[in-house]
């Protein structure tokens, strides 16, 4: 078995083929976004939703995760059936581009019935959005550095959302969640834009 000890330059992104890199940072950025609202969104609904309060809040998540949960297998089961990448590619650019500016709603909502539609829509676009991301960092990660890479995924992403957790508290403590709600969707198209970079790379039809 070949020797893969990690080493800094991993951190830099360094030694991976550009299609990973990419990922990595769009999915850093989006996110690392999402991370700024997710601490203080429950205090976002009992300030900015008509009778928002502790039900509401686990409801609108509840309808978030069903609704990303019964739609993403369905999803994933027709961008397999289709040969080639392309399709993949393009369910995950709008998709992920509709997820990022759908938080934008939440400035014109006041009811919780809107709230819900909200989540349901950021529900429907992350089920479009994650089988297609996963099938196609699936199919360009490095071989012999799969653990190397998805650690690193998993480690950029956490690290930053940890970051901008204590940014988007500290905005929403001292200047609002308007710009922060802007902030988040503005941090969040910015990643999904990226992924643009990856379509030279797409393949047109299976690896054989």
């Amino acid at each position: 078995m070949e020797n893969q000890p990690f080493r800094l330059h991993h951190y830099l992104l360094q030694e991976i083929n550009p299609v990973i890199r990419f990922l990595i940072l769009s999915d850093v950025l989006v996110i690392g976004a999402a991370g700024m609202l997710a601490p203080v969104f429950a205090f976002f609904i009992r300030d900015f939703i008509q009778g928002g309060n502790e039900e509401v809040a686990g409801i609108a998540a509840a309808i978030y995760l069903i609704t990303k949960s019964l739609f993403q297998i369905p999803v994933a089961s027709i961008i397999d059936k289709i040969r080639g990448e392309r399709d993949d590619f393009f369910v995950l650019v709008p998709a992920a581009i509709l997820m990022s500016l759908t938080p934008l709603l939440y400035l014109i909502i006041s009811q919780p019935w809107q709230l819900y539609l909200v989540q349901l829509l950021l529900g429907f676009f992350a089920a479009m959005t994650f089988p297609a991301f996963m099938a196609i960092f699936t199919r360009h990660i490095d071989k012999s550095k799969e653990g190397i890479e998805w650690g690193i995924y998993f480690t950029f992403c956490d690290l930053l959302s940890a970051g901008l957790a204590v940014i988007g508290g500290f905005m929403a403590y001292t200047i609002g969640f308007t710009p922060l709600i802007i902030c988040v969707a503005s941090i969040s198209t910015l990643g999904s834009l990226m992924l643009m970079l990856i379509k030279p790379y797409i393949r047109l039809r299976p690896k054989t």
